[in-house]
């Protein structure tokens, strides 16, 4: 069952990863935006940062949607999706009102407050279903399966779960 559960969770975050990074990847000025709002990095570094990530949330979630160094990318997934959970608080407890700039758009926004509690829980939940791909990262149909074939005690694990 869980390797059902890892498959759901790899196209589930893969496929939020491949959205967010492809609605940023044509418009990097506007990501450069989005990370300088937060006012945590320098401002060098905030452009850095807000050039780099689009193509990193791409190719996560392409290697995410492909099975590929599910492991790997499960991990970089939750670690990002713990540094979006602290920026996002870190602007609420400051009383800055942007956009989260998750899936396009950053900058001020008036109802910030009010979407801040389900960003933090979107994350989360996300963060959540990276984390159960760095413990179980063998899932179906990935192509994991066929660059590191499955040990024996691979074999029993599925067979346990059976």
């Amino acid at each position: 069952m869980s390797r059902w559960l890892g498959l759901a969770a790899r196209l589930l975050v893969g496929g939020v990863w491949l959205y967010a990074g492809l609605l940023k990847v044509g418009d990097p000025a506007t990501s450069v935006t989005a990370v300088r709002a937060y006012q945590l990095l320098p401002y060098d570094v905030a452009e850095t940062v807000g050039r780099v990530l689009p193509m990193l949330e791409v190719v996560l979630g392409a290697c995410l949607l492909l099975g590929l160094l599910t492991r790997f990318a499960g991990g970089l997934s939750a670690l990002l999706q713990v540094a979006f959970v602290i920026g996002i608080v870190s602007v609420w407890s400051r009383g800055i009102e942007i956009s989260c700039g998750c899936f396009g758009s950053g900058g001020p926004d008036p109802d910030a407050f009010s979407k801040y509690p389900w960003e933090i829980a979107r994350d989360v939940g996300l963060f959540a279903l990276s984390a159960f791909l760095v413990w179980r990262p063998r899932t179906p149909y990935a192509v994991d399966g066929l660059l590191f074939p499955p040990t024996s005690q691979d074999q029993d694990l599925v067979e346990a779960e059976s």
